[in-house]
């Protein structure tokens, strides 16, 4: 494993800055002072400034019910971000993003290595959203949804797409274009009054309020991720409250 990552993933601080403390000579490995792009195996003695690296933490992973008006940004001076709304103790990230005027679930990590793996187009990850438009689904709307529309000078994959009420639907999606949901309603002449995420593989929303988080549980990571937590997978409570 390379050096900054090693660093990283004990907490200590981000890959780039265990890259810069690495070029200020300030990182050794049994006993050597390190250089940038060094290697490290279980058992190496890491040091920072001479004290001994810490464990490695353990990962975070949870599911937000994001309210409308938050952006799934970690840029701190961006009002209404996610990462100061949730005010999370660890360092984490959203891995994908949800509309600032959509609102449901979405996942965030500390764990940086399986962002690109659950959001890799081919996987074909589900992603399922109830929406409500501004006037009756019609038979022809709900066909054309499914088939694929065109928009972003591609076509979008077909999709499961079934009727809920007079004006809302079930969509299931395995692809995330830029706001792809509201771009093939407008290709039809429909306006989306309400999107909400209620699913992601196999992580459902459920009872989880508005504003409130919680930590996956094992079997959810192992839905996710299933050659990474093949096994029993860590415990996972439940109900843990956001601020705000």
């Amino acid at each position: 494993m390379r050096l900054n990552k090693f660093i990283s993933e004990t907490g200590l601080c981000s890959r780039r800055e265990a890259d810069s403390w690495i070029a200020q000579g300030l990182v050794s490995v049994n006993g050597a002072i390190a250089v940038v792009g060094t290697q490290v195996q279980a058992g190496d003695d890491v040091r920072v400034r001479g004290k001994p690296l810490g464990e490695k933490r353990k990962d975070t992973y949870i599911a937000f019910n994001k309210p409308v008006g938050i952006t799934c940004t970690t840029e701190r001076h961006v009002a209404g971000n996610i990462i100061d709304y949730i005010g999370h103790p660890e360092r984490i990230f959203p891995i994908g993003r949800l509309d600032k005027d959509s609102d449901g679930l979405i996942l965030l990590t500390s764990d940086g290595d399986i962002v690109n793996e659950i959001l890799r187009a081919e996987n074909n990850h589900e992603k399922e959203y109830l929406v409500t438009v501004d006037r009756a689904v019609s038979d022809s709307f709900l066909r054309g949804m499914a088939a694929g529309v065109a928009i972003l000078d591609t076509v979008t994959k077909p999709c499961i797409v079934e009727r809920l009420g007079r004006n809302q639907f079930r969509i299931v999606l395995t692809q995330g274009l830029n706001r792809q949901i509201r771009r093939m309603c407008e290709s039809f002449d429909y306006q989306v009054r309400r999107l909400q995420r209620v699913r992601i593989v196999n992580v459902r929303l459920g009872a989880l309020k508005p504003g409130r988080w919680r930590n996956l549980s094992g079997e959810e990571l192992r839905g996710l991720l299933p050659h990474r937590f093949d096994q029993a997978g860590p415990a996972a409570p439940d109900g843990t409250r956001a601020s705000g």
